[in-house]
């Protein structure tokens, strides 16, 4: 696996400031203790100060030397509801409504982002995924060609041998239920996802059925979607509409799928729709003792990332690495 040693390495050659929303919750304070003892990404903390700083006080976490910013009184705000107007102006938001917005601190946050002030963000420690996306998609919005975000879990267990077994997973929390081209677009990004982590991908279209076994419209739409992927990724072994054991299990796919593409060695999946994904990725994280990174987001213009609810102060500092790594 690229792990987070070698992402460390990439990141103190360029250190990267990372904008985190949620600046009084603990877990947060925590990671950001830990990441301003190193040398390689900066916090920025959103938050009233002494509410900040009393809250770490309180928790018991050391974070002298941090960068916090108050929407309340930030001294550019004028050219941030500036732009904010102009980015929105299709929606004819004005200076009050933009200022409205800014006082939040997910939109202050992806401001910064969208100004310069910071490469990346991490939020939703206490945010919905709807209130971390829906400023990313409205400010940052989507690179050249993507019409939509999507999003990729990577699970990490490690083996026997002292290899790392990754896996990617996609789209386990955004797209509520895709249509076959939508699937190709999160398919294209989790590839270059699973990439970046490390993982030859080979991918599987996930189904209750395999190569026909069963008939309907989810099935026609994961096999016309994997066809689709083939022809934009012609080097990536893709295998689908597929059953998950003929995916994973060599011995299965030379009954079910003798001549499928991936043998039974998937490591790459891509689910029909957000129940799957969201069921699956959250059976592999506690059943199958994996550890889960994510969700990070595909498809934006700069590294926006959201965090479970539900997160530890561990997988904030992760996931912060992550995101920094990725601008």
């Amino acid at each position: 696996m690229y792990g987070f040693g070698s992402m460390i390495e990439t990141l103190k050659k360029n250190p990267k400031k990372i904008v985190l929303t949620e600046g009084t919750d603990s877990r947060i304070l925590e990671a950001s203790s830990r990441l301003l003892a190193s040398n390689f990404l900066h916090p920025i903390l959103i938050g009233n100060p002494q509410k900040v700083y009393d809250a770490a006080e309180d928790s018991g976490f050391n974070i002298r030397g941090s960068e916090i910013m108050n929407p309340a009184d930030f001294p550019e705000m004028d050219r941030m509801v500036e732009e904010f107007c102009e980015i929105r102006k299709s929606k004819g938001v004005t200076p009050d409504q933009a200022k409205e917005y800014l006082m939040q601190n997910n939109y202050f946050g992806t401001m910064l982002v969208k100004m310069g002030y910071a490469d990346c963000l991490l939020g939703g420690a206490t945010y919905s995924t709807a209130d971390t996306v829906r400023p990313a998609l409205q400010l940052i919005k989507t690179k050249p060609g993507n019409k939509l975000v999507s999003s990729c879990f990577i699970l990490v267990r490690p083996s026997a041998t002292g290899d790392n077994e990754v896996l990617a997973m996609g789209d386990c929390s955004i797209n509520i239920k895709p249509n076959e081209d939508e699937l190709v677009e999160i398919a294209e990004g989790t590839i270059n996802c699973a990439r970046i982590f490390g993982i030859d991908p080979k991918v599987a279209f996930l189904s209750y059925s395999t190569e026909g076994s069963g008939h309907g419209e989810d099935v026609d739409k994961m096999r016309n979607a994997a066809a689709k992927t083939k022809l934009r990724c012609p080097d990536v072994p893709i295998e689908g509409e597929i059953q998950f054991d003929a995916a994973v299990s060599p011995k299965v796919s030379k009954k079910k799928c003798p001549d499928s593409a991936v043998e039974g060695h998937a490591n790459t999946f891509i689910f029909p729709d957000i129940n799957a994904g969201n069921i699956g990725y959250k059976i592999a994280q506690r059943m199958g003792n994996f550890q889960a990174y994510g969700p990070i987001l595909l498809g934006l213009n700069s590294p926006i990332n959201d965090l479970s609810r539900g997160c530890t102060a561990a997988e904030v500092y992760s996931m912060a690495i992550i995101t920094a790594a990725l601008s």
